[in-house]
């Protein structure tokens, strides 16, 4: 510890001195931003981006400081940081790398359950808010106890993106919900974090869950998807409860749980 300051290692193993209580905090990322509103950290959040919308109305005073894949870097210097939080898929090492010379950028990795509680803490103990962090982790965990597999692993594919087909693969946030409800991630097979899929006829999904984000799936594309997976049974899936990490999961558990039953009387039928 210097001063007013500490040394804390980052999701990337990237050692940082940073602020032992920060007090101007520019998050880049939607469900982090969230999750520090969650840890009481409302008044010291002075930048946001603009895919940042939670938690509504109270994130809405916030100034946008752009997007996820691009900032107003003359803008974010502007609003004088002490700390700046990033995440590792959602924004580039460029941007963690123009920034770090305004403050020093905290980053978080999260590909699994198990790091997206880590990532909590890491919020919580980066921003003095451990105590918080470490409870809502515990609620978190309570949420998610339920959601025990049971039967046979059900073969899922998780749509992501549409023009070209896109899925949630292996080494992802989502694959590892997926795994955890107790079903078989198909797109598993596929090289990389979010394939592209050239031949879907290969895949044979019991279910197909189409995503409402990042691309507005709906059941106005069931006629399409079907014709790929013509035995499958499609479901519109709300994409944040798979995909945004961090106190929004307390949220999704229950509709976690209804999903899995939902189809686990599919299975049975």
């Amino acid at each position: 510890m210097k001063g007013a300051h500490r040394l804390l290692t980052d999701s990337l193993g990237r050692t940082l001195e940073v602020p032992l209580e920060p007090k101007r905090i520019v998050s880049l990322c939607p469900s982090q931003t969230e999750t520090l509103f969650a840890l009481g950290l409302e008044g010291r959040i002075v930048g946001r981006t603009r895919y940042c919308i939670h938690p509504a109305p109270a994130v809405e005073k916030v100034p946008i400081v752009g997007g996820t894949k691009k900032v107003d870097t003359p803008l974010i210097s502007a609003l004088e940081p002490d700390l700046i939080i990033a995440q590792k898929e959602e924004n580039t090492p460029e941007i963690v790398e123009e920034l770090s010379a305004i403050a020093p950028v905290y980053v978080t990795k999260v590909e699994s359950y198990e790091e997206a509680l880590e990532s909590i803490r890491r919020l919580g103990e980066v921003t003095g808010r451990l105590a918080q962090a470490q409870d809502l982790v515990h609620k978190i965990e309570a949420a998610f106890a339920p959601l025990c597999p049971a039967g046979p692993p059900l073969p899922v594919l998780y749509l992501i993106w549409r023009k070209p087909y896109m899925a949630a693969g292996k080494g992802t946030f989502i694959h590892s919900l997926l795994t955890r409800l107790g079903w078989e991630n198909v797109a598993a097979i596929l090289p990389g974090r979010y394939p592209t899929l050239e031949a879907p006829e290969r895949l044979s999904p019991a279910c197909v869950l189409l995503s409402t984000e990042p691309y507005p799936f709906s059941e106005k594309h069931f006629p399409e998807v079907q014709r790929l997976w013509p035995q499958a049974q499609l479901v519109v899936v709300r994409g944040d409860y798979f995909s945004w990490y961090g106190v929004r999961m307390q949220e999704a558990a229950p509709y976690l749980q209804r999903l899995q039953q939902e189809l686990q009387r599919f299975a049975l039928s």
